[in-house]
């Protein structure tokens, strides 16, 4: 009869979450070596899902202003598309360099025809570099013209980083609309009659990540 009820004492305290020994030391409060196993891979599983949590994604950047869509309206525009979302660099507001640039792997989507495309392409970068000549609607509202130009810019490597700009009366623009460094700018392409023309938008960062117009 002892033995019957030492064995139902030790099944009570395997249940109890015990572990007793043959010899009678028992391990109070130790769990089995399986619940310690079972628990420790937990925690590693919870801190790799921490670790590898995918960061929430940017916000979208902001439509094109109303007034901006009612001037290319007017204009009998269409075809209205993101080029770029920059942040305007040292060298886009200086004097001396006289142009925006629009580099390729900043660019959103193709906003020029196969023609233009190649046009462009036929220039040998440097006197005889091909530009193309298109109306620009300033963040003022004011209508010009502005020159279109493919660069390559060599690098330190030899390695050479391809890129859009936007020359001629690029400093009066500048001036103009008071553009200054680290200023975030947007470029909208649209078309009229087929024929390339941009939009140039300034914008300001809200506290939320969000963008507004000056």
């Amino acid at each position: 009869m002892d033995i019957v009820d030492g064995e139902m004492k030790i099944e009570k305290e395997y249940d109890q979450g015990f572990r007793v020994d043959h010899e009678g030391d028992d391990h109070q409060g130790r769990l089995p070596e399986s619940s310690k196993i079972k628990k420790k891979k937990q925690k590693m599983a919870t801190r790799c899902d921490q670790q590898y949590t995918t960061p929430p994604p940017p916000p979208p950047p902001p439509d094109l202003p109303i007034k901006f869509r009612k001037r290319i309206r007017a204009l009998r525009g269409s075809d209205i598309a993101l080029v770029i979302q920059k942040c305007l660099f040292k060298t886009d507001v200086s004097s001396d360099h006289n142009r925006l640039s629009i580099p390729f792997n900043q660019i959103r989507q193709t906003f020029l025809t196969p023609q233009e495309t190649e046009f462009l392409n036929s220039g040998d970068n440097k006197k005889k570099c091909s530009e193309m000549e298109v109306m620009l609607i300033e963040p003022s509202l004011r209508r010009g013209t502005i020159s279109l130009r493919k660069w390559e810019m060599k690098k330190a490597s030899g390695s050479a980083t391809s890129m859009y700009v936007l020359v001629g009366q690029w400093n009066s623009v500048a001036w103009r609309n008071a553009l200054r460094e680290d200023e975030t700018v947007q470029l909208w392409s649209f078309r009229i009659n087929s024929k390339l023309c941009l939009a140039l938008v300034k914008r300001r960062a809200k506290s939320n990540g969000y963008f507004i117009e000056f």
